[in-house]
């Protein structure tokens, strides 16, 4: 039952956000064939009602559907999220005596894929969808974009970048269309477009030299340029987008990261608590050994280190973002430690 140049069913993937937008081979097969579908709330079929293409609408299990395409000659599937196990379709279908092809009814660009993750998180948000997916808020969710993210983190902490990592960089990405299908729902909100808007526009910003002509130059070059463009864009300083709720440890991290790159000068960074004697007895020991001796003093000392450290780094931003107003004030901060070496005086943070 194989039709003239083909296999007895197509199976043809379309976009659900794409209705109608379909390439040529894909119009030729519908219009050629007799077409199904597993539900009739299908996104595509008011686009091919429009065209004169009639769909016919089979429920039920997979033998269900093997039965009705088994009388009806060449025929194409509408293939949908919800139906079921590809390959024991696939696998139904040629036992059946129906061999059968998948057919890209869209064209083959990287991203398509995105626009169905759209619509599946609409569809769950949307009446008759989820119930637990209905009853979340973005407080609700908070905990899982950081439990996502970390269980990412340790697969490349590992060194694991095979298929798993494409897993939890999913379900990362779910959390971020959860978040914008959520704001999507109120009045004044935003929604996904506008979050991809806002990060094509941030990346295109922030490479003048891939999309304005503009010279690369060295990665010291464009790490500077990436903090003139910033301060451009309205940052007053540079702790301005540190999560200062992420893990001490980090946190201190990034904001003498931060600090280096604007040329404060080292001593602001308090490097004096560093004494020969300290030195001498950590000589030999590796950073992470220092570390765990930290920790266990504060152990023994009764504290606990993620609170005494953020505190720290906490007071820290506070001394930073004062030295830099109080250099912006006539120069611009960036500008007030001149190239021969001269100094303002700034308070230490502790």
């Amino acid at each position: 039952m194989t039709a003239p140049g083909g296999a007895a069913v197509v199976l043809l993937d379309t976009v659900a956000a794409l209705p109608g937008a379909l390439t040529r081979r894909a119009w030729q097969l519908l219009a050629d064939r007799s077409v199904f579908a597993g539900a009739a709330d299908h996104p595509q079929l008011a686009a091919l009602a429009a065209e004169g293409i009639g769909v016919t609408v089979v429920a039920g299990d997979a033998a269900s559907r093997v039965a009705a395409l088994a009388g009806a000659g060449p025929a194409v599937w509408l293939t949908a999220p919800d139906d079921g196990d590809d390959a024991a379709f696939a696998a139904a279908l040629a036992a059946a005596g129906l061999p059968c092809e998948r057919v890209a009814g869209v064209p083959e660009v990287p991203g398509l894929a995105l626009l169905d993750a759209v619509a599946v998180m609409d569809r769950l948000r949307s009446p008759g969808g989820c119930p637990w997916d209905a009853d979340q808020t973005h407080a609700s969710l908070a905990r899982y974009l950081l439990e996502e993210a970390y269980e990412a983190h340790e697969l490349l902490a590992a060194g694991d970048v095979g298929d798993e990592l494409a897993g939890e960089l999913g379900d990362v990405l779910l959390q971020v269309l959860f978040h914008a299908r959520l704001a999507a729902e109120r009045p004044d909100g935003w929604d996904v477009d506008d979050v991809a808007a806002g990060l094509v526009a941030k990346m295109v910003r922030r490479h003048p030299h891939v999309f304005a002509g503009a010279e690369a130059g060295s990665p010291d070059d464009l790490m500077a340029s990436w903090d003139a463009l910033k301060q451009a864009e309205g940052r007053q300083s540079v702790t301005e987008g540190v999560a200062m709720g992420q893990p001490a440890l980090a946190l201190a991290a990034k904001l003498q990261s931060r600090a280096a790159r604007a040329l404060v000068p080292p001593e602001f960074l308090g490097p004096e608590l560093l004494s020969d004697g300290v030195a001498q007895a950590a000589a030999g020991a590796s950073v992470g050994e220092l570390l765990w001796a930290v920790v266990r003093l504060a152990r023994e000392a009764g504290v606990d280190p993620e609170a005494e450290l953020a505190a720290v780094a906490r007071r820290f931003r506070e001394a930073l973002v004062a030295a830099e107003a109080a250099g912006a004030a006539a120069v611009g901060w960036r500008d007030a430690w001149p190239a021969d070496g001269a100094r303002p005086a700034v308070r230490r943070p502790w």
